[in-house]
Formats: C-alpha cells, sequence, structure tokens
C-alpha cells in the first residue's frame, strides 16, 4: 500500500512532510514538486466533489490570507472558527506552515450530537477538542491532485499521519473519502482552497481520532 506519512511538530510550530512505500523508504525532499507535477493528470480525472454538491466556499484565488483568516471569511466555517479559538490553535495555523486542513463545514458539525459539541466547546475541555482539531491537519501542501494520486498508486487507498492518527483516504468515483479510526467516513466537498500557509479542502464529517 502506498503510504503517505506526514508528521506535525506542534511545539515549533513547524511541519515536515514525508512519504514512504510499504517495501522500501523514499526520499521526499522534494515531495511537494515532484507530486505537484505528476499529479496534474490525475487531478482531471480523480477529483472531489463537484462545486454543485454544496454552496461553494468562500476563496482566496490568490492564497494572501492565511487559513484562519480565510475561515474566518467563510460563513461556512463559523463554527470550525469556533473551534479553533476554543482549543487556542488559532495563532498555530495562522502561521508560516505549510499546512492542509481538512475543514469540516458548520454541517459536518451539525452531525456531532449538540450536548458532546457544547461540552468540547467548553474551556476544561480544551485539551480534548484540540485533538480532535489537529486531527485535521497534515503537513505542507497536500493539493487533490497529490492526495488521488497516491490513492491511485497505492492500488485504492492511502494513509494520510496527522498528529492525531492515520487517516484512510480512498476515492469513490471523483469524490475523495477519508475513514477515520473508528471507521467514520468524511467526503471532501471542495478541494484546493489555497491560502497564503497551505491549502483548504472542506469535508462533510468531523473524523475523529481514537
Amino acid at each position: 500500500m502506498k503510504i503517505l506519512k506526514m508528521s506535525i511538530l506542534v511545539a515549533a510550530s513547524t511541519f515536515a512532510l514525508s512519504a514512504c512505500n510499504s517495501e522500501s523508504p523514499v526520499d521526499t525532499s522534494a515531495n511537494d514538486t515532484a507530486m505537484a507535477d505528476g499529479a496534474a493528470t490525475d487531478a482531471d480525472t480523480a477529483n472531489t466533489t463537484p462545486a454543485g454538491d454544496m454552496a461553494a466556499p468562500v476563496t482566496d484565488a490568490a492564497g494572501t490570507q492565511t487559513i484562519v483568516a480565510l475561515a474566518q471569511g467563510n460563513p461556512d466555517l463559523s463554527t470550525l472558527v469556533s473551534a479553533v479559538t476554543a482549543a487556542g490553535l488559532a495563532e498555530t495555523l495562522s502561521g508560516t506552515g505549510p499546512f492542509t486542513v481538512f475543514a469540516p463545514t458548520n454541517a459536518a458539525f451539525g452531525k456531532v450530537d449538540k450536548a458532546t459539541l457544547d461540552t468540547l466547546m467548553k474551556p476544561e475541555s480544551k485539551a480534548a477538542l484540540g485533538g480532535i482539531l489537529k486531527y485535521h491537519v497534515v503537513a505542507g501542501n497536500v493539493k487533490a491532485a497529490d492526495l488521488a494520486k497516491l490513492i491511485k498508486d497505492g492500488g485504492g487507498t492511502a494513509t494520510v499521519k496527522t498528529l492525531g492518527g492515520d487517516l484512510k483516504a480512498s476515492m469513490d468515483g471523483t469524490k475523495v473519502i477519508l475513514t477515520d479510526a473508528k471507521g467514520g467516513k468524511s467526503t471532501v466537498t471542495a478541494a484546493d482552497i489555497a491560502a497564503s500557509n497551505g491549502v483548504v479542502h472542506t469535508i462533510d464529517t468531523v473524523v475523529m481520532p481514537k
């Protein structure tokens, strides 16, 4: 299985991206560039859900805003912004990066039991909320084309390692599907939203670590 491993060093707010084959390690010092060049064709045929499946989020085509600023300008990500603020991660996600964020929409958070979500937003739940949100953050500029290529090269599955654990990525037709540690599935609904310090992909379900 082709595996994409991503690690995040939060204390220093720096991130390193690595990928390896299940049989032998691969040098990924130039991974971002290589994947971007090699996956351009795949992006045309193996992307995410069409924009018509949901209201398109506010985008910053020039990538001049940070991930946090971009989310703040998108009404459909207001719950995520509140959660990031409550977890104390706004400063980190406004840092240099680059970061890739699988961003749950308000509708995605709406699938979480209200009492549970209300509890997570409380100050005493800051660590637990932070753990969930970090499960949505990986390192580097991982575009939809990059992920699609890794899934194809891996025979239909790629493993994405986040601070909170592993996510399994696969394709369902033209849709990118993420499977979390508990077996829950989330669909990427809008991809490649450029920010000055990374990229955002919106998802329709909150993924949960162990």
